[in-house]
């Protein structure tokens, strides 16, 4: 593993973790490696996040019902025609036609929206 560069404590305190509860899960219409989630954050309307995991959990609707660890405080862009509110985490194990992408979630249930320190 190469040698990574480091960050101050208050640097990485200002991301905002936080636990979801995919909604619903789709196949983004304009990107072969993305999912469009629907995602319960805890708040009325929830958030919509674009993640890389498509062909790595299919069909797509098996993340359904699944809780997954986000950026909560990422500034929203759009993807290929889509909002992304976020971004999913995952751990990746492996390169090319062999990589394996497993989007992280906790090992018991939590509310949506959930703070994670």
């Amino acid at each position: 593993m190469a040698e990574q560069a480091t960050i101050a404590f208050d640097e990485f305190a200002r991301v905002e973790l936080r636990v979801g509860v995919v909604r619903e899960a789709v196949a983004h219409p304009n990107a072969d490696r993305l999912i469009r989630l629907q995602i319960d954050d805890g708040t009325p309307d929830g958030r919509q996040i674009c993640a890389g995991l498509r062909g790595h959990y299919e069909p797509p609707e098996s993340l359904q019902g699944r809780q997954v660890i986000f950026v909560a405080n990422l500034e929203p862009r759009t993807i290929r025609g889509e909002i992304s509110q976020g971004m999913v985490l995952a751990a990746v194990d492996g390169e090319g036609d062999s990589q394996r992408v497993v989007a992280i979630q906790p090992d018991a249930s939590v509310p949506g929206g959930t703070r994670v320190s």
